[in-house]
């Protein structure tokens, strides 16, 4: 399987501008024989929306602009972020999987944060779910940026049986460190190393770059393998394709060696869940 993370940095608020880097990019992946793309979130879009939120949304099934856009994927599979309208005013931080000019997945972004620099829950309604759906590639899960860093969302991802687990970002870059990246880097290099090796599945994570309203997008996308080792890692700050070749059969060797799915006991967890929950209701 050969992937390429696509790590751009989307126009704010212009739609047409951002669907010709896509198609740019699709294209330039297509030449390298890529069989899946992956943008980052919001990457039609832009990130720090917040009163353009409705005027950039889409409803995927109706949108002429999204229709091109499927159409891509007769040729190679896409993951890219959007604003989705579900249904007049009511709008969501979405990524969608496409394969054969057709949604196969679309993921709604649960974990909105709304502290600090972050304002999303002011304009976006929050996701209420994470499930796995087949690909050619194998089971697959989609996550948007914060829902990465909730450890119970992956553990629905493992439960659910994902061999890939996809995650597009806009995650600016804070603190200072000695080298060239920022200190949040660690963070999610961190996450994907534990979310791969415990799940022995492929993380892919794409994060975006530029400037938008004073913030800077720190980029460094990457790639783990089912074994938790670091397979490849996009360049702090620029934009880049990066092109990752990766042997799908590496994952039944993980899980031969390491029996965490096997011995996964989801009705445990949920038992324990409700318990928790309802003691907690008052």
């Amino acid at each position: 399987m050969k992937i390429a993370l696509a790590q751009i940095s989307p126009h704010l608020g212009d739609l047409e501008k951002n669907l010709e880097i896509h198609l740019r990019r699709i294209e330039d992946s297509r030449r390298k024989k890529a069989d899946l793309v992956v943008f980052p979130e919001l990457s039609l879009t832009g990130y720090t929306l917040m009163d353009l939120v409705p005027e950039v949304a889409l409803h995927p099934g109706r949108h002429t602009l999204f229709k091109k856009f499927s159409q891509e994927s007769l040729g190679i599979d896409i993951v890219a972020g959007f604003v989705e309208e579900k249904e007049p005013g009511l709008f969501y931080n979405s990524a969608v999987y496409l394969s054969g000019g057709e949604i196969v997945h679309l993921h709604r972004k649960v974990f909105l944060p709304t502290f600090g620099m972050f304002e999303e829950a002011k304009f976006f309604a929050a996701g209420r779910s994470f499930k796995t759906f087949d690909t050619r590639f194998g089971r697959t899960g989609l996550m948007i940026c914060r829902d990465f860093l909730s450890y119970g969302a992956g553990y629905l991802l493992l439960a659910g049986g994902a061999d890939i687990i996809i995650v597009v970002s806009a995650a600016p870059g804070r603190g200072a460190t000695s080298g060239p990246s920022f200190g949040t880097a660690r963070m999610w290099e961190l996450m994907g190393e534990a979310m791969a090796f415990f799940s022995t599945a492929l993380v892919i994570y794409v994060n975006r770059v530029g400037y938008e309203d004073g913030k800077i997008f720190a980029g460094g996308s990457f790639v783990f393998g089912p074994s938790g080792k670091l397979e490849a890692k996009a360049s702090n700050l620029e934009e880049e394709l990066l092109i990752v070749d990766l042997d799908l059969e590496e994952i039944k060797r993980a899980r031969k060696k390491w029996t965490f799915r096997r011995d996964d006991r989801p009705e445990i967890i949920l038992q324990n869940l409700r318990r928790i929950v309802e003691r907690n209701e008052d």
